[in-house]
């Protein structure tokens, strides 16, 4: 077998190069399978790079099946090499319009992305991130081989216990579980507190996925809508007596998608009514730590018999350094620890380290601040381009990450975020978030992503189109 010398180009690592190539040769059948490849010698002259930089290569190669090797008689390419099927990539996903415009909500797909759901990269702390990263690798208290503790690294809850006490929450640290996001600890949960059949009455608008990861438990959905001023109380009392919903998930502070917080008057009042029909609450307080002046929460107030309370850090930290957790009462505690542990749910040890260090040496509280204020500022600018452009705000901005608007008279917000994503840009339209048709001339605008001029002249050219012809095929 020949092998050509490889030109080599700076800037990209020397054994990354010699994979790339071989893949190549490897891939197009210019290197026949079962052909054997010269010595790691021979290779190492004809490319001009040491025996190291070759066998780390070569390891590579073997590792994605296109290499084989046999003590004594060298290296050979495999004999069934992965190649392609079809060149024709085939997605099958849901191919329906709010399944198509909710993927890229949760990935990275788009350039310009006032539908995201968490914070632009460049706001995140990463080197703080990184430097936790880097302590927790090298202390000898990372245990690389064995699972993590069912319950949560405990110097992370014990931290985790401080914090909820300053926002008056005081609770033992055998009743703080960690869970590796809040979705997966809702399902958990869900497991935990509801059958088949039993009712679960939700905010609408809400959290697109709450209603996914319901479905998935056979549980009954109803609704009540969640207002500015917060609920018309008179209705949520029928609605408690007519349907008996055994559980309430909802978002206390700064509710996805409309920002609204419910103030200690509206939190006194719902959970008399919750109490009083015996409707137990999961309070999802992932977004609680972007208010400027949270109110109380909901298990602060209630305590944790009538409400069990979830959160996390990918909010506010990243969405790939997923560390949250549930406070509970104690015998839903234990329950919780011992189905992390029977499912495999235990959190990963070394996520739980590096949020421990973020929250014990004090970079956690720092970026908090600087992000809250960054909103402040951002969203009051969102607030006023949203204004000029014709959109309707149902309550003033009071921070946080989100803004719910009400589109001009006679645009389809689901025609709107469509046209969006051909021009590269991510919407994210009121029908993402509950089934009532009221909502389809709405859109939720994450304020970070919405602070720049590129996203106001899109924006503004996607509209002025709806206008002219403001009807379902205006495109």
């Amino acid at each position: 077998m020949f092998v050509s010398a490889i030109a080599f180009t700076e800037g990209s690592p020397k054994v990354q190069q010699i994979v790339e190539a071989f893949s190549q040769a490897i891939e197009t059948g210019e290197w026949a399978p079962g052909s054997k490849l010269p010595s790691v010698r021979e290779l190492s002259e004809t490319l001009g790079v040491s025996k190291f930089t070759l066998n780390e290569a070569l390891d590579r190669l073997r590792g994605r099946n296109l290499l084989t090797s046999s003590q004594g008689r060298g290296y050979f390419v495999a004999m069934d090499t992965a190649r392609a099927v079809s060149s024709t990539w085939v997605d099958l996903l849901p191919q329906d319009l709010l399944s198509v415009l909710r993927r890229p909500l949760v990935t990275v797909n788009g350039d310009l992305r006032p539908g995201s759901g968490h914070l632009p990269e460049e706001w995140l702390n990463s080197e703080a991130i990184r430097q936790a990263m880097r302590s927790a690798v090298r202390a000898p208290s990372l245990r690389i081989a064995g699972l993590g503790t069912p319950a949560g690294l405990l110097p992370l809850r014990q931290a985790l216990q401080q914090k909820l006490h300053t926002e008056g929450l005081s609770v033992p640290v055998e009743q703080i579980i960690t869970t590796p996001n809040t979705v997966q600890g809702l399902d958990m949960l869900m497991r935990l507190l509801a059958r088949p059949g039993d009712t679960v009455l939700l905010d609408a608008p809400c959290y697109f996925n709450f209603h996914a990861n319901l479905a998935l438990h056979g549980v009954k959905v109803v609704t009540l809508e969640r207002r500015p001023e917060g609920f018309d109380f008179t209705a949520l009392e029928q609605l408690l007596a007519d349907h008996r919903p055994s559980l309430y998930l909802t978002t206390s502070v700064l509710q996805n998608p409309t920002g609204h917080s419910f103030s200690p008057g509206q939190a006194f009042r719902l959970l008399q009514l919750t109490q009083q029909y015996h409707c137990h609450i999961i309070e999802d307080d992932l977004y609680g730590d972007l208010h400027p002046n949270p109110p109380p929460r909901l298990a602060a107030l209630a305590g944790l018999d009538h409400v069990t309370y979830l959160s996390g850090f990918s909010k506010t930290l990243s969405a790939n350094t997923r560390v949250s957790y549930v406070v509970a009462a104690p015998q839903l505690a234990a329950n919780l620890t011992n189905m992390k542990l029977m499912s495999g749910g235990v959190t990963s040890e070394l996520f739980e380290q590096i949020v421990y260090r973020m929250l014990s040496e004090g970079s956690y509280a720092r970026h908090r601040k600087r992000m809250v204020q960054r909103l402040i500022e951002a969203g009051g600018r969102v607030e006023q381009w949203l204004k000029r452009c014709g959109c309707e705000l149902s309550m003033p901005y009071e921070g946080g990450m989100f803004i719910w608007a009400r589109l001009p008279a006679g645009v389809d917000g689901e025609q709107l975020a469509q046209e969006a994503l051909k021009q590269g840009m991510v919407l994210a339209p009121g029908a993402l978030f509950g089934y009532d048709p009221a909502h389809r001339d709405s859109m939720r605008f994450n304020v970070a992503h919405s602070d720049e001029p590129r996203v106001q002249q899109v924006f503004d050219a996607l509209l002025e189109v709806a206008k002219v012809s403001p009807t379902k095929n205006a495109y």
